[in-house]
């Protein structure tokens, strides 16, 4: 029997992987690579979801999208083990999160889980949640609730169902629970961009433009020096928050002055 990795090694192989996964050399076989390194170590799902996202993320931004080294045939693939599955389902759908496909993403959750041989780990169906609030599908909420029930404090999970409400513009109170979602631990630490972010979208869909723009300013401040992956973004908010509050204030009726205390 194979012994327990102890912590010392689990962390060092980790550290290899988070590395393997956000190297900028052109290897098209680093998804399988890590894979490997996961298996290994025996990562949970929150582990792969943790390592998985920033490599999607990372690989998006240097060009070199997952989308254009596994095919979803790799993703529905039944003939690997579960770690190495769920890896390869975990790089590809936040690949299509992060390009905003939520259809192929829902569609693509939906055939994985009729065949796989387990059920669907908790940061897959966030994934899924966020591909139907993503298309603002009411049955997007209810998958949200389940997820949050077993997600706990799980900063990317709740990333993702934040994403997806944010994206949802046409959602039941999606900006309400968009609020609330913001408000859990694990995401109110009033130092991360993209919940703040998140945040001055849904104030500004609320019409609370003073406090979006203290929002987005915020973010803008939280910034590592010389970020620019989504410093545009930001800044573009903050149009939008002026925009829209400069309008409402000209559409706003002047009370007329009359000598009637109000």
């Amino acid at each position: 029997m194979t012994p327990p990795t102890n912590r010392p090694d689990r962390a060092a192989a980790l550290h290899k992987a988070r590395a393997r996964a956000t190297a900028t050399a052109d290897d098209p076989s680093w998804p399988l690579h890590l894979a490997e390194d996961l298996h290994g170590i025996r990562a949970d799902w929150k582990t792969s979801a943790e390592v998985c996202a920033d490599a999607a993320w990372a690989a998006r931004s240097a060009g070199r999208s997952v989308l254009g080294l596994l095919s979803p045939e790799d993703v529905l693939a039944t003939n690997r083990d579960p770690i190495t599955t769920r890896t390869l389902a975990h790089l590809y759908l936040s690949a299509l999160r992060f390009d905003f496909r939520c259809p192929t993403l829902q569609r693509l959750v939906e055939q994985l889980a009729e065949t796989s041989r387990q059920p669907l780990d908790c940061y897959t169906r966030a994934l899924y949640a966020f591909a139907l609030l993503g298309q603002s599908r009411p049955e997007g909420l209810t998958v949200m609730d389940e997820v949050l029930t077993e997600a706990e404090e799980h900063p990317k999970t709740l990333h993702v169902l934040l994403h997806g409400l944010w994206l949802g513009q046409d959602l039941d109170e999606g900006a309400e629970r968009l609020l609330a979602l913001s408000s859990r631990p694990a995401l109110a630490t009033g130092t991360d961009p993209i919940v703040l972010f998140r945040v001055a979208g849904a104030l500004r869909r609320l019409g609370r433009y003073d406090e979006g723009l203290s929002a987005i300013d915020r973010a803008i401040d939280c910034l590592p020096p010389g970020d620019i992956s989504v410093h545009a973004d930001l800044v573009r908010e903050r149009s939008l928050l002026c925009a829209a509050r400069d309008l409402h204030q000209h559409r706003s009726p002047t009370r007329a002055s009359s000598g009637v205390p109000s």
